[in-house]
């Protein structure tokens, strides 16, 4: 055998992107097919106005880890599992993530420390509100506003606006190829 087979087929983990708010459907499809995969979750407050618990969201919005050799069987089951959208990669093919980094993340997300993210908005990107009374309406990210405030322009009959909404009502929207 060459040496490009044997690695080929070595177990690797792999950012796995899913459908918006599928994380723990696909978290739980992969598991009952018995693939190895984490999805690292951290507490946070309810956003929500009526409630004041603390809930379990995942870290990265969107993505969870997967453990394979990526053989073309396992391959095809993972991504039509419900709630996949594709492992992450370039045109080479996908791109593995290094075992530190996700043991790094096992740690950081098993304390009792509070895990803190966030998206970096860019002047210029495109966002949509995901949130409040402007949900589905998409703008042009322009700044940040005091603490996780955000001003977005937003065009409507030909001219512009700006609102100002919460940082955690805004996603970004990938640009297309």
């Amino acid at each position: 055998m060459t040496k490009n087979y044997i690695d080929k087929f070595v177990r690797s983990w792999y950012v796995l992107h899913t459908k918006s708010r599928f994380e723990s459907v696909l978290n739980d499809g992969l598991i009952k097919k018995s693939i190895e995969v984490f999805l690292p979750k951290i507490k946070v407050r309810s956003k929500r106005r009526d409630r004041k618990a603390i809930i379990q969201v995942p870290l990265f919005p969107g993505y969870l880890f997967v453990k394979s050799d990526l053989d073309p069987y396992e391959h095809i089951e993972i991504v039509k599992t419900v709630g996949a959208v594709r492992i992450i990669g370039n045109k080479d093919g996908p791109l593995a993530v290094s075992n530190e980094s996700i043991e790094s993340l096992q740690i950081m997300v098993a304390g009792n420390n509070d895990v803190t993210t966030g998206k970096h908005l860019r002047k210029g990107d495109i966002v949509m509100v995901v949130n409040g009374p402007f949900t589905s309406v998409t703008g042009t990210f322009i700044s940040y506003k005091g603490k996780e405030r955000v001003v977005v322009y937003i065009e409507a009959l030909g001219q512009f606006a700006s609102v100002e909404v919460s940082e955690e009502d805004v996603e970004i929207i990938p640009k297309l190829l």
